[in-house]
């Protein structure tokens, strides 16, 4: 099979996994992330090719990755797959050579910044680890090559392929697919819960064993060797939204749980795509829920939740109560927690401190931040409320300035009627402050 055919199938095998980011690594060579560095620029007007995708980092830079999977041949007969081995599609494998003068050839090109490789089971878990390491190994060793990797934890390998991975890769991540063992057993028999935090917990105590030799590292004589970095942007993992039964709730309280227990960089969210909308040769099957598209606006509002619990400090509890199994899909999960909670407000901008501040709609981190910075100075209008970045088309309804209302927060159903998406901007995962 000629390598454009492979980039082909196996591009398209890997862009259904969502877990891909390049945030967090401090460890990019010269010409890592600088684009003019690393060789000529593509010719003008060339098309990017075949398995070159976008991620966003956390300062919200646009990067090029290059995310394909090392094979789709699959073992395991995952029903929510389009690479179950039950489907009639297409099969291919790369070579380690092929992968890395693949990568390599595109980054001189500058179509790339990194490379995102997981694979299929083709083997034993072992195996395909083997793999993944060893094309990561050669292009920092033989290729010279100094870019991001991000490679996935294949469940069941062992803690000593972990270790050897994270000492190449910036990021690893394995993937928790589905978020009960209940579901997990029913639409991939071939997948173990247990081995896949089995994996995360491996990871992390990986990484705190090489953050403790790091530290006292620092501590020897000049010239000692110190520890190496180990997957130095940390873990992250994937949910598939809506192929099984759980609620919202459910999902945000195993987010929760994976953040505290893992130390995870990231949960992403996939909206679940039926493997006949991606590809022939994927029958029907009865186990999978027969929905019309993927569920994006629920994939979104979970994103929201996850984001208010990594840098706005909510609990899993306060986005979604026992009697609330499901995130609105009308107003984002901050105004929803606003308007369940109306006696908390009105909040007086110039007196609320900076975790106050966290909770009103229409107020960021960064918003949150230069609010109390100028109040050091002087006391603020809601003409300077705006200029620092608040969006008072939310916040007007939750707070006053000197005892000055633009609105009072007095009925919610009028408030959540203002502010709920009409026009269908939340399938769009925002990068405003809510």
């Amino acid at each position: 099979m000629e390598l454009g055919e492979k980039i082909s199938i196996l591009a398209g095998a890997a862009k259904y996994d969502a877990s891909c980011a390049s945030s967090g690594s401090g460890v990019i060579k010269d010409g890592g992330t600088s684009k003019g560095k690393a060789g000529n620029a593509p010719d003008f007007g060339a098309r990017v090719p075949a398995g070159v995708c976008h991620s966003w980092t956390g300062d919200g830079r646009c990067v090029s990755l290059l995310k394909v999977l090392y094979s789709n041949v699959c073992r395991y007969d995952c029903a929510y797959c389009v690479n179950r081995s039950s489907a009639d599609i297409p099969r291919s494998s790369f070579t380690v050579q092929e992968l890395v003068g693949l990568t390599c050839e595109f980054y001189r090109r500058n179509y790339i910044e990194g490379l995102f490789l997981s694979s299929g089971i083709f083997a034993d878990p072992d195996i395909v680890m083997e793999k993944l390491i060893e094309t990561a190994k050669t292009l920092r060793t033989e290729a010279g090559y100094g870019g991001y990797i991000h490679l996935k934890i294949i469940p069941g390998t062992g803690d000593a392929q972990i270790r050897e991975a994270g000492l190449w890769a910036d990021r690893l991540s394995v993937n928790i697919e589905l978020p009960t063992d209940k579901s997990l057993k029913n639409l991939a028999p071939d997948k173990s819960g247990t081995a896949i935090l089995g994996a995360m917990d491996d990871f992390s105590d990986l990484s705190r064993d090489f953050e403790e030799t790091r530290r006292k590292s620092r501590f020897l004589p000049q010239g000692k060797a110190s520890s190496p970095d180990f997957a130095p942007a940390g873990q992250s993992t994937q949910l598939i939204v809506g192929a099984s039964e759980e609620d919202d709730r459910q999902i945000i309280r195993l987010s929760s749980s994976l953040y505290r227990k893992f130390s995870l960089r990231r949960v992403y969210y996939s909206a679940f795509i039926h493997p006949g909308a991606c590809a022939r040769g994927a029958a029907f099957d009865p186990r999978l829920p027969a929905i019309p598209g993927p569920p994006l606006v629920r994939e979104h509002r979970l994103y929201q939740a996850d984001w208010l619990m990594r840098f706005y400090h909510f609990a899993a509890a306060e986005i979604l109560g026992e009697d609330s199994p499901f995130l609105d899909p009308h107003v984002d999960p901050k105004t929803a927690w606003a308007l369940r909670n109306l006696d908390f407000f009105p909040i007086e901008i110039n007196r609320a401190d900076y975790e106050t501040l966290l909770r009103v709609p229409g107020i960021g981190a960064k918003t949150a931040r230069r609010i109390i910075e100028t109040r050091r100075s002087r006391s603020l209008s809601f003409d300077g409320l705006r200029r620092l970045g608040a969006v008072l088309k939310r916040a007007r309804y939750f707070i006053n300035c000197g005892g000055a209302f633009i609105e009072r927060p007095d009925d919610p159903r009028r408030i959540r009627r203002l502010l709920a998406d009409t026009d269908g901007a939340g399938l769009q995962l925002p990068l405003f402050e809510f």
